[in-house]
């Protein structure tokens, strides 16, 4: 049933379809069709281009990583996320984190907004962590 719909539509409606559609023979001929002729051609227009924006698509430069805008270029690139702790006394707090993304919303908090940038760019930089020395 599915295939005699098919056929049908490809053999005979779409032959008429296209029979019927004012197509000029010359191309200033499309300078001279009305407003409703052209209404006409809009599905079929819209058909070709979809077909050639599918028949170019493959061809057609890929959205890449922004790799160019890396922050940390050189430091412990063979680690997955660079992060460094130190030891300081005198913190009034047990951890402090210090963005190092330069991205950070509460900057030079960290709001790990290294996160979304190691995704994107394909970086590895994390924050700096401050800890009080527990005795």
């Amino acid at each position: 049933m599915v295939l005699e719909t098919i056929s049908r539509i490809i053999k005979v409606q779409l032959p008429a379809y296209l029979k019927r559609l004012p197509l000029p023979e010359t191309v200033g001929g499309f300078a001279r069709l009305t407003v409703s002729e052209w209404l006409r051609l809009l599905p079929l227009l819209g058909i070709l281009a979809l077909l050639g924006y599918l028949t170019i698509r493959p061809f057609l430069p890929k959205k890449k990583k922004q790799r160019d805008s890396l922050i940390n270029l050189k430091i412990q690139k063979e680690n997955p996320k660079v992060v460094n702790e130190i030891d300081i006394e005198d913190l009034n707090s047990a951890n402090v984190c210090y963005c190092r993304c330069w991205r950070s919303k509460t900057f030079p908090v960290c709001d790990k907004s290294h996160i979304k940038h190691n995704e994107l760019t394909g970086d590895n930089v994390g924050p700096l962590i401050l800890k009080k020395k527990i005795l």
